[in-house]
């Protein structure tokens, strides 16, 4: 074919060309998706250990079971402590009764014993009393002697005292101790108290209640075993403690700010999942040499924490995989 006629050919195909090609460009530029960041998925995990050593009774939980606050976890021995308390709980029946007594002064069978007495001794005082006016008759007729009429006004002044002295029994028998003994004896139940107060808690100890709702993470104990002190029997995974982790590049680091929300994404997670930002790191995590030249700083990343709703906090996983859209 001669070259004049291939020319109009090329000249009309140009323009639909261009058009085609502009549309394509338009079309991209409009599904253009926002910036992604890489991160993952990282847990708090709430250790439940024991505050004392001991052989392991029950374990009422398995991994991966969803627990709410306040139920059952694990129970341990608990044969000494038991015996403890009720020890304890003596100590406190006994300085209560101690002190109740003191309070109250003699009982009254003890008192009716002295009213007894006080009223034998002033049977006695009058009946001396008596004789003592028949020997002063006599002693004034001249038939006694003088040391048979002091032997009766001795024997008045005897009888006397002893009136006096069992009604200062009666009087002592209806008052309470001293106050120092009732301040004692306060103190010794008090001190009872405590004892039994801690006994208490240490009976508690023994079974063991989940702190918070969550996830069993992990249980590192069987029935039967013993548990050091201290050591961490129960993980648990509360919904509030799940976080994000991801790095952002320093020149993207004034964008992001506490309390930014973000959308989460990852591999069957369903519905995108919003988060929000909680702490940004104020050091750089790969910190390269120690002059900087403006290529250098954009490889500093600093780490950023999100914290996502507690209602979707389930459907992440410590370790998975996510995306971060800005």
């Amino acid at each position: 074919m001669p070259r004049a006629a291939r020319m109009p050919a090329r000249i009309a195909f140009t323009p639909i060309f261009l058009g085609t090609l502009l549309c394509l460009l338009l079309a991209a530029c409009a599904k253009e998706e926002p910036q992604r960041i890489q991160g993952y998925v990282e847990g708090e995990f709430v250790r439940v250990s024991v505050t004392a050593g001991g052989t392991m009774d029950n374990l009422a939980v398995r991994r991966g079971q969803g627990i709410t606050a306040g139920a059952p976890l694990f129970t341990l021995e608990s044969a000494n402590e038991t015996a403890a308390r009720r020890e304890a709980e003596d100590r406190v029946s006994k300085a209560d009764a101690s002190l109740a007594n003191l309070l109250s002064g003699k009982r009254a069978p003890e008192v009716n014993v002295v009213n007894a007495q006080l009223q034998q001794a002033i049977a006695a005082r009058a009946l001396a009393a008596a004789n003592l006016a028949r020997q002063q008759g006599l002693a004034q007729s001249g038939f006694i002697s003088p040391s048979v009429l002091d032997d009766a006004r001795t024997q008045l002044t005897r009888n006397t005292a002893a009136v006096n002295e069992l009604q200062a029994q009666v009087q002592t028998a209806k008052l309470p101790a001293r106050d120092n003994e009732i301040r004692a004896a306060q103190s010794e139940a008090a001190a009872a108290r405590a004892s039994l107060a801690q006994a208490d808690w240490k009976l508690k100890q023994r079974a063991i209640p989940a702190p918070a709702t969550g996830l069993v993470y992990e249980t590192y104990y069987r029935a039967g075993e013993w548990i050091n002190p201290g050591s961490a029997v129960v993980s648990l995974l509360p919904p509030q403690n799940i976080k994000l982790r991801f790095y952002v590049a320093e020149p993207q680091l004034g964008a992001i700010k506490p309390g930014q929300k973000i959308t989460v994404r990852c591999d069957a997670c369903g519905a995108p999942i919003g988060a929000e930002v909680r702490y940004i790191s104020t050091q750089a995590e790969y910190t390269p040499p120690v002059l900087y030249t403006r290529d250098q700083r954009a490889k500093l990343v600093y780490l950023v924490e999100a914290y996502p709703a507690v209602t979707d906090a389930p459907r992440l996983h410590p370790g998975q995989p996510v995306d971060i859209s800005l």
